[in-house]
């Protein structure tokens, strides 16, 4: 029986994803706009990247506009939004976390630029860990990857992630001096 894990990933085991959708199908459905992260996701190298690196532009929007209870009702409607938009465009794509679909690290990696310091160097960090968690998906990011399979999973799994990078975070500012 093969061990199971990232670790033991092959050649052999690599996943082609399908390919990004069209400009025409962003502008499809306002649900497509919001899911692909406005167009963000159509990158055709590491949508997922891509789409974090379009949250962390983005934020300075929000943290200018928003106190910071307001950005939390704001990500609280963003997420359950999203899910329905997430799970809308995965219906639409014939694949439920279609990889251009990038609208589940936008609301999270916001949440975590709202709890983290505003220096670069933290960010950066927080970048870094919020990639690696979401990619490696320990568990129980896991789980909601793997079982539940609509919008709000797609959701939850990079939810788990930035919850594991915020608990870095917080062990390396109280680490460090």
């Amino acid at each position: 029986m093969k061990a199971e894990g990232w670790w033991n990933l092959s050649a052999g085991d690599s996943i082609t994803l399908p390919s990004p959708p069209s400009i025409r199908f962003l502008f499809a459905h306002p649900a497509h706009l919001l899911a692909c992260g406005f167009g963000s996701g159509l990158s055709p190298r590491a949508p997922g990247t891509v789409g974090t690196l379009f949250a962390w532009l983005a934020y300075p929007l929000l943290s200018h506009s928003l106190n910071e209870l307001q950005i939390l009702l704001f990500l609280s409607l963003a997420f359950v939004g999203g899910a329905l938009a997430v799970h809308r465009t995965g219906l639409d794509l014939g694949v439920i976390d279609h990889g251009s679909i990038v609208w589940d690290e936008i609301v999270p990696f916001w949440l975590v630029l709202l709890f983290c310091p505003g220096h670069w160097l933290w960010q950066t960090t927080a970048f870094c860990l919020f990639r690696f968690f979401d990619i490696v998906k320990p568990q129980p990011a896991r789980y909601f990857d793997e079982q539940v399979k609509n919008g709000f999973g797609v959701m939850c799994d990079d939810l788990v992630a930035a919850g594991y990078t915020l608990l870095v975070l917080a062990i390396l500012r109280f680490a460090l001096p």
